[in-house]
């Protein structure tokens, strides 16, 4: 078997920042990269890469991991416009692949709707269905009333599923944003623009991929001796690193002063409205059933799933959008204009936990219960300037800039590399096959199968 092409290798790290690949398995791409180049690495590299890639599913004697490579892909409508297709017989054949297209979805769901006289969004059984006469005037007179019915209720179902796959799809972009930044809207000819670039974009793009663990301590961080050894690489040779790229994920005062500032422009637009777009979503959650500010610890009700992915995207296009803001020198809007971080909600065990080992809630929780709600300040319903945010981090003792509640995050310092655990509900477990075995008798899931799930331990 002949060995992948330069091209093709790139193709597979362009098609990983979408993906939930493990930091390892994306250094042995990385290694073949430099490989199928002929390059030349520095003993540092070329031994971090060795490090890492040691534990690849390649090198790995059962070359399994009981972990998802993908982050969730919401249901489809495909079976329902299987279903469209036999009742409305003249409607034109759909592509492989609408049934993921929301804007297909609509027009299939508007084109059925007008042969039977149902305008798009009445979805009313008892106000807005024709009764014989205005079938009649329709020209349905063919048609029954139960086959007229049978048609109706399946396009109102069609718009109820077409509105949660919008949701879901929303979702999706946003933990895949929280996560990795932009790098998931990468074009591939900005990704391969320079292979060195491509490789540190998605090495580090794998470590944001990474799943949180269930501890009482701060999470692994996505900044590594790996991403260390691969981005000395880009400095040694600035002239052909790919700076805008990597700006869509690495947001340094040493990436972005490289930049152009009408691309810094371009991304500062585009995370602004990614701001109100996380913002919608977390009204939403709020608006379901609101939250304990104060402690940001979960009660029964809340969408603790919804809300944290929504937080952890709010925070990461904070951060790249304060970063930008001072790179541009236009940090003079935050006198006016300065919203806050926000929390992750805390399950009650691991605020137990805290407080047993000596812990506490976090500083910056106290300050974000002060401060308010992100959406009330985007919409202009609330002020929130840079001097009430510093008023309230003096009240709590808490520095604003070192806490990024009025500057940009600080440039994270390289840690040691450490093998991706397999997880099962956020506990790390050593073997994946046992990890499968224990995900699926439910252990750790707080679904009520311990008893079973008890013979595995």
């Amino acid at each position: 078997m002949p060995s992948p092409t330069v091209e093709e290798l790139l193709r597979e790290l362009h098609a990983s920042l979408a993906l939930r690949k493990r930091p390892e398995d994306v250094a042995r791409i990385v290694q073949d990269l430099y490989a199928a180049q002929g390059a030349e690495l520095d003993e540092a590299t070329e031994a971090a890469l060795a490090k890492a890639a040691e534990h690849s599913l390649r090198n790995l004697w059962h070359g399994y991991t009981s972990m998802r490579e993908d982050f969730a892909r919401p249901v489809g409508a495909q079976r329902q416009l299987t279903r469209m297709a036999s009742l409305f017989t003249d409607m034109p054949e759909l592509a492989d692949g609408a049934g993921d297209d929301p804007e297909r979805i609509e027009a299939a769901i508007r084109r059925a709707g007008e042969s039977i006289g149902r305008a798009y969004g009445r979805n009313d059984f008892g106000l807005d269905r024709l009764d014989r006469a205005g079938r009649e005037a329709a020209g349905l007179g063919e048609v029954s009333k139960r086959q007229y019915n049978k048609r109706f209720r399946l396009l109102r179902r069609m718009e109820a599923k077409l509105a949660r796959l919008i949701h879901e799809q929303q979702r999706r972009e946003v933990t895949m944003t929280g996560k990795g930044a932009l790098a998931h809207e990468l074009p591939y000819d900005l990704f391969a623009a320079d292979p060195d670039t491509a490789a540190f974009i998605a090495y580090i793009t794998a470590r944001g991929h990474m799943r949180s663990v269930f501890t009482n301590g701060r999470q692994r961080q996505a900044y590594d001796e790996v991403a260390e050894a691969l981005f000395q690489r880009l400095r040694a040779r600035p002239e052909r690193t790919c700076w805008t790229a990597l700006a869509h994920v690495h947001p340094t005062p040493e990436v972005l002063a490289e930049v152009p500032d009408q691309d810094l422009t371009r991304l500062l637009v585009r995370w602004n409205a990614f701001l109100r777009q996380v913002a919608d979503l977390l009204e939403d959650a709020w608006n379901r059933h609101p939250l304990e500010r104060e402690t940001m610890i979960v009660r029964r009700g809340d969408d603790s799933s919804t809300w944290n992915q929504a937080a952890q995207a709010w925070n990461t296009a904070r951060a790249h959008w304060f970063a930008i803001l001072f790179e541009l020198g236009q940090e003079r809007i935050l006198d006016q204009f300065c919203p806050g971080k926000v929390p992750r909600l805390m399950a009650a065990d691991v605020a137990y936990w805290h407080r047993m080992s000596g812990g506490g809630l976090h500083p910056d929780t106290y300050i974000w219960a002060e401060l308010p709600l992100p959406w009330e300040v985007l919409r202009g319903e609330r002020e929130c300037p840079r001097s009430l945010v510093e008023a309230v981090c003096a009240r709590y003792r808490r520095d604003p800039v070192a806490g990024a509640w009025t500057a940009p995050r600080p440039a994270a310092e390289a840690v040691a590399f450490r093998r991706t655990p397999e997880l099962v509900h956020g506990v790390a477990v050593a073997d994946p096959l046992m990890a499968s075995a224990l995900r699926s008798a439910g252990v750790f899931s707080g679904n009520g199968k311990r008893a079973a799930a008890s013979e595995w331990l």
